[in-house]
């Protein structure tokens, strides 16, 4: 029975128009997030914006999270990338552009899902791990970077900087649902650039909560 229904799988896969029917839902789901963000790519719209039944799209992604994922590997992940001297400036700025991108609560929304949805489906948490090494190895190079330039004595383990440095982002936005204030930012960068603690305790800066005002 396995057998047969592996069989028929391949045999769809290997239609010219299943082929045809996925690229184009990439290609919409690409559009979407660049024209409107995360909150965009849901299976009604892929369908009308690829031309195709709703039914197709739920064939080709059950979950809208795996889609998401494998555009944003195939778009390119946009954070962290050329690191300049002074890296210290350069996280900054860099961490600043991450926290406006997580203010907005399409993106709260679809961070959570994304999260959610790779303790329960392998594909979705492959594509994840994918992401993160990607993070993980920018924010290593760039460390290495303000290492050989005198900025900071020996790096810290790469995963433990993107925790140091992401990990309160994600819960001042998506836990809190506060804004993220520059001085957060300057306790964290401080705290993995020096290895020592910054001149506002972390606890400290997360306690400095803006709560973002309601939409009208």
């Amino acid at each position: 029975m396995r057998q047969g229904v592996a069989e028929t799988r391949e045999s769809v896969q290997d239609d010219p128009r299943w082929a045809r029917s996925r690229a184009a839902i990439l290609k919409a789901a690409a559009t979407l997030l660049r024209q409107e963000g995360p909150s965009a790519v849901t299976h009604q719209r892929l369908a009308k914006q690829a031309g195709v039944a709703r039914a197709t799209v739920y064939r080709h992604w059950p979950r809208t999270e795996a889609l998401l994922l494998q555009v944003m590997a195939a778009e390119g992940f946009p954070f962290f990338q050329h690191p300049t001297i002074p890296i210290r400036a350069w996280l900054h700025t860099r961490l600043r552009e991450l926290a406006d991108d997580l203010a907005q609560p399409a993106v709260q929304a679809t961070t959570l899902t994304l999260m959610h949805g790779a303790l329960w489906d392998r594909d979705i948490a492959a594509q994840r791990d994918q992401l993160v090494g990607v993070l993980t190895e920018r924010v290593a190079a760039a460390l290495d970077v303000a290492h050989d330039a005198g900025e900071m004595p020996q790096p810290p383990d790469p995963a433990d900087a993107v925790a140091a440095l992401v990990g309160p982002l994600l819960y001042r936005t998506a836990l809190q649902a506060g804004a993220v204030s520059d001085t957060l930012i300057e306790t964290l960068v401080e705290q993995v650039m020096t290895g020592r603690a910054a001149s506002v305790p972390l606890d400290r800066a997360l306690q400095q909560r803006s709560v973002q005002p309601s939409a009208p």
